[in-house]
């Protein structure tokens, strides 16, 4: 609803629309009372009767000049004038009022009503062209509110005022009273006028169609109604919605005009306001029921409502003749205006939804039309059984005929919409669904869906989704079961076998051109990984030549439901959420011919508006480790291979005790000189809750890189060991840099002030206090988009940049990670990548504690001897690291196979993963390295492999994994190929500039918006990294890097790959041997390619290898044997300094 009145001009219009409303019902309330008070029986009847028929009238007389006034003139220009005939007409009843010209003022019910007839397909109009289609439902339920609200406060207020001023005096005519109340006129003329000063503030939203001629003839013998009719009853939807309304506020019509009559004779009550309040009631009821329609009808509609609407309907007029006391009628009509506002609500909306553009007008006056003659001819019925001597209890009695057929067709009409509406309800208790851009779905003709399927509830989360109704393909296996075929019948799906069969195809083509809407998975079966899977070309089969267009779909939210496939703790996890949000992003409409590759891409895109949706959701990085850590309690959340373990709940309490001693004068980034630790994450923890932004400091940089980030991140305060700080002196760390803060914080001083009684204190509390306690005692407040995180880039080919993460990056990210690792119970992760580096501090520290899994650190990446003996030890099962790291394990012969026995994923990234390593790995270990890909600008996880899934009751697998790729994007981000000159998107299978979009590329570059403007651009609505890194995406979307740019060589004008010649030697020389290809300037040829190797009696053997297995363009100039080649303290090679280090041997 707060997006609803977000929109500039929306609070205006509901304004407009109450007091349009208020004064309209004003005039018509003082006329029935004055007839109340002056007539009896069947005389009050047929007057109260011809009241609303002189309301009624004008919609009917004006359909065609009022639907071609709304299509031809902007309809706020319409609606302007319209409110200016209504100041107008109001001066002139109020002059009536004071003359006690009854009649005259009876009869000015007729003018404003012709007021209203123009303005009511304006006003309508407006709302699609104000607030789009997607909040056409809520905009409806809202306009439907303020409408009725208006009517009930006018109901009481006029009634209110009427009998206040007749108060002790004497009246017998009509005449007589309209001087008494004459001074309420100028209420009339006071809010008329101030909704015409209202109108004039709209802005204009549609332009003047010229092309548009009023045909006077056609109106005349009534051929333009006749055609409007027409175009009407083309559209079912739109027609049956019309009839279904029609039939409501005929029965209100009714109902109105015969209650007073009821309660005066029958039930003995003869004062106005008690009669108009307990009609109001209906008012009231209609406000709650239309706010409870755009509640559920949220971003879609929900026809399921219609059903329900209408037998509630159906049972409040059956209760009106038994109640008698006026407390009971205003239950009873409030009742009858809540099913009423269910009722309304979707079928104003699907009328709107189904009428096409330039339609609208005419459309809405033939509603009008339509609706009108109903309720007059039920009036003019009314006034006949009347005259004929039938009293109230008796109209009643027809009206429940009336309402009872009305609500056996609905229900005959619409059973699938009150099944969905009814499963909807079930959902509703455990799930929030969503929808994105609904309005792409187009309202008429034929629509293949084509979308991921995550669960076995997909279909009916789909469906809930949809304005029209789907058809399903399903499994014939599952079709075939007996005790859910009844089911599958009912929804009419279409079952499909093994492979597809022409039967089935041509039934999802015969579908498609008779216009209806078919759904199916192109990936034949529920995702075992939580990725998306192949997408089969039987779809391509059932399209061909078909009248229709493919809409693709992503649903998210489903994957760790109960319905899934996902492992049993993530379904645990997510379980343990009062919600869950289910989110189903619709995509522009394809070519009916579009083939799977388009159609994958589409949903992959789709992903990122469905994560972008989700990530709005999702709380800071301090609250969901407060919740993390508070889910584990007592059992491990992180421990020191050599130290000891720490349960959730002695971390929490650690980590708020050390954020009570961070000084108040502290900067908001704070720096963090920790390895990774329990002591790191519980630094990181505290700085968390005070609400700073985290920079963890790289140790292994130079001292200058150190020194310019503490000054670029305007650094005061800084959180180390002693320890630590010994050890890195040791090695050449020059101590003074730190020395320089103005708050040097030692853990070991830290932990020193904490006394044991306040430390038991906060663990208690922690226990026993829930997360909203904790957090509004010990957090700091911080918005998602605030900043989380600094990190200074690897510097790999140039001086580190400062790279700044939001929280909604970091959080994004690993709800993304999470769900690729897809959790086991027993999941350990090794945490051994340096906390200053994106992927050990994303994936491999704050992961763990957001999803409460335990994590084991050590703070040597290369003491692989420590690190297998801590995966023997607390088992662990996820370890990540780089290719060079990963080398080590291979190489070191204490570090056993069965140390490394317990492990069930392995990852490599932030390099590219040597093939040796990869295959050396698999050997020993006899466990895969999945390659993934990154950046720090992306939190930094991209892509990555993971394992492939076999279904063991069709024995197909789920690919997960390509040789030679770095993976799928995560769900919730794309990839897109494109020409680095031109940024054009390139096809699958040609190598570009590779881009990634999603919620992790970050917010910017610290303090250097140029570099910033330099490598982001935002292209609807998505914001893409340009990463710098050449590749291709294959068919099924998985990304192969070729090289980075920057290691191209450009030799006599030719671009030779550095990493090509890499590879291309690696196979045919010793694996101890390192190499690295790089370049110098040339001034022949601009540059020369030069080849640095460690192990000088290699040399040989490589120069053997170049000769066979390089073309002379591809040759390196020269060989230089170095010690080691550079490598940063992520363990990727250091370009830079490389570079340099050849440049100097050339010298």
């Amino acid at each position: 609803m707060r997006a609803l009145f977000a929109i500039k001009g929306f609070l205006l219009f509901s304004l407009i629309a109450f007091l349009n409303a208020f004064v309209d019902l004003g005039h018509k309330i003082l006329i029935q009372n004055t007839i109340f008070k002056t007539y009896d029986g069947d005389v009050q009847i047929m007057l109260s009767a011809l009241v609303n028929a002189l309301i009624l009238l004008p919609f009917i007389l004006m359909m065609t000049p009022s639907s071609f006034l709304s299509d031809k003139y902007a309809k706020n220009k319409v609606m302007q004038y319209s409110a200016l005939s209504a100041v107008v007409a109001t001066i002139l009843i109020t002059i009536f009022y004071y003359l006690g010209w009854f009649w005259a003022a009876f009869l000015m019910t007729l003018a404003l009503s012709i007021q209203s007839a123009i303005y009511s397909p304006a006003k309508y109009g407006y709302i699609k062209e104000l607030v789009g289609v997607k909040q056409l439902a809520s905009g409806n339920g809202v306009i439907q509110a303020v409408t009725t609200t208006a009517i009930l406060l006018g109901t009481l207020a006029f009634s209110f005022g009427f009998e206040s001023l007749l108060s002790n005096h004497y009246y017998r005519q009509p005449e007589d009273i309209l001087p008494l109340i004459a001074s309420l006129g100028w209420i009339l003329v006071l809010l008329s006028t101030i909704e015409w000063f209202a109108t004039l503030k709209l802005e204009q939203k549609s332009s003047i169609r010229k092309e548009h001629e009023f045909d006077t003839k056609a109106y005349l013998s009534g051929r333009s109604a006749i055609t409007i009719m027409k175009e009407l009853s083309s559209n079912q939807v739109i027609f049956r919605s019309v009839i279904g309304l029609a039939v409501f506020w005929s029965l209100c019509q009714v109902m109105l005009a015969t209650f007073p009559a009821f309660a005066k004779d029958i039930a003995g009550i003869d004062n106005t306001i008690i009669i108009q309040g307990t009609m109001a009631f209906a008012g009231i009821g209609i406000v709650i029921g239309a706010f409870m329609a755009g509640k559920v009808s949220s971003n879609y509609i929900e026809t399921g409502l219609i059903p329900v609407g209408a037998m509630g309907v159906a049972l409040t007029v059956a209760f009106v003749s038994f109640a008698i006391t006026p407390f009971l009628q205003a239950i009873n009509f409030f009742l009858l205006g809540v099913f009423g506002g269910l009722y309304l609500v979707p079928l104003n909306a699907l009328i709107q939804y189904h009428a096409k553009a330039g339609q609208m007008g005419r459309i809405l006056a033939g509603n009008n039309f339509v609706q009108n003659i109903a309720m007059l001819s039920f009036l003019i019925l009314t006034m006949l059984a009347a005259y004929a001597g039938m009293n109230s209890l008796g109209i009643f009695a027809i009206l429940l005929a009336v309402a009872l057929i009305g609500a056996v067709y609905t229900i005959t009409q619409l059973p699938q919409s009150l099944a969905r509406l009814v499963v909807s309800l079930v959902f509703s208790l455990r799930y929030r669904l969503t929808v994105l851009n609904m309005e792409r779905i187009p309202a008429s003709g034929g629509v293949l869906m084509l979308g991921n399927h995550i669960s076995w509830i997909d279909w009916a989360i789909v469906q809930m989704a949809s304005p029209r109704p789907l058809r399903f393909v399903m499994a014939k296996s599952i079709y075939e079961r007996w005790y859910l075929r009844f089911i599958f019948e009912f929804f009419n799906i279409i079952p499909v076998g093994t492979g597809g069969s022409k039967q089935a195809l041509d039934a999802v083509r015969e579908s498609l051109n008779n216009g209806e809407v078919v759904c199916l998975f192109p990936e034949g079966a529920i995702s075992r990984n939580g990725h998306l899977g192949e997408f089969q070309r039987g779809f391509e089969v059932a399209a061909a030549d078909a009248n229709a267009v493919i809409v693709p779909f992503y649903l998210r939210g489903l994957w760790g439901s109960r319905f899934s496939r996902s492992s049993d703790r993530l379904k645990t996890l997510r379980s343990k959420q009062s919600f869950s949000d289910l989110i189903v992003a619709f995509g522009e409409p394809l070519a009916i011919n579009s083939d799977r590759v388009a159609v994958k891409q589409a949903v992959l895109q789709l992903s990122v508006d469905a994560w972008t949706s989700y990530t709005e959701t999702l709380e800071p990085l301090p609250e969901a480790i407060i919740k993390g850590l508070k889910r584990q309690g007592s059992e491990m959340a992180a421990a020191d291979i050599i130290g000891s373990a720490m349960s959730g709940h002695r971390m929490l309490s650690a980590s708020i005790l050390f954020s009570k001693q961070i000084p108040t004068d502290c900067h908001q980034n704070i720096g963090i000189l920790m390895p990774s630790s329990s002591a790191g994450i519980i630094a990181n923890i505290a700085s968390l809750l005070k609400g700073k932004t985290l920079v963890n400091l790289n140790f292994t940089a130079s001292a200058e890189a150190v020194a310019a980030a503490i000054q670029k991140a305007d650094i005061n305060t800084i959180i180390t060991s002693r320890k630590f700080v010994e050890k890195l002196s040791n090695k050449g760390f020059d101590a003074s840099l730190i020395d320089k803060a103005k708050n040097l914080l030692y853990m070991e001083d830290l932990r020193q002030n904490i006394k044991k009684r306040d430390f038991i204190s906060m663990m208690i509390f922690v226990r026993l206090m829930p997360l909203e306690v904790i957090k509004a005692r010990y957090m700091t407040a911080v918005k998602a988009e605030d900043p989380a995180v600094i990190l200074f880039s690897s510097g790999s080919e140039g001086s580190p940049k400062g790279v700044l993460l939001s929280h909604r990056n970091v959080i994004s990210n690993i709800k993304q990670v999470a769900d690729v690792l897809n959790t086991e119970r027993d999941d350990v992760v090794m945490s051994v990548l340096p906390l200053f580096h994106a992927f050990g501090l994303t994936v491999t520290t704050l992961l763990p504690l957001v999803e409460s899994l335990p994590v084991i650190c050590h703070p040597d990446p290369t003491d692989v001897r420590n690190i297998a003996k801590g995966i023997a030890t607390f088992r662990g099962t996820i370890l990540c690291g780089t290719s060079t790291f990963l080398r080590m394990y291979v190489r070191n012969r204490i570090v056993e196979p069965l140390m490394l026995e317990s492990l069930r994923i392995v990852v490599s990234g932030a390099e590219k993963l040597n093939p040796d390593v990869r295959d050396s790995f698999k050997i020993k270990f006899n466990k895969t390295i999945y390659e993934g890909y990154g950046a720090t600008e992306t939190t930094p996880v991209a892509s990555v492999n993971i394992p492939d899934k076999l279904a063991p009751d069709t024995l197909t697998t789920q690919v997960g994994s390509k040789l030679g790729t770095v993976g799928m994007p995560l769900l919730g981000t794309q990839f897109r190929i494109v020409n680095p000159d031109t940024f054009e998107d390139l096809a699958a299978g040609e190598d570009g500039l590779i881009l990634i979009g999603g919620n992790q590329v970050m917010m910017a570059y610290l303090n250097d918006p140029e570099k910033t403007e330099a490598v982001i651009t935002e292209q609807d609505g998505v914001r893409w990294y340009h990463t710098g890194d050449k590749g291709h995406l294959d068919e099924d979307g998985f990304l192969v890097i070729v090289d980075r740019y920057s290691r191209f060589a450009k030799v006599g004008g030719e671009m030779i790959s550095l990493g090509a010649i890499e590879s291309a030697l690696k196979p045919y020389i010793n694996e101890e041997v390192e190499i690295l290809a790089t370049t110098v300037a040339d001034d022949k040829k601009g540059e020369k390619v030069v080849l640095l190797y460690t192990q000088e009696q290699a040399e040989s053997e490589i120069k053997q290898a170049i000769s066979e297995q390089l073309s002379p363009l591809m040759q390196p100039s020269k060989l230089f044997y170095v010690e080691e080649i550079p490598k940063l303290g992520t363990g990727k090679t250091d370009l830079n300094a490389a570079k340099k280090l050849a440049a100097h041997a050339v010298e």
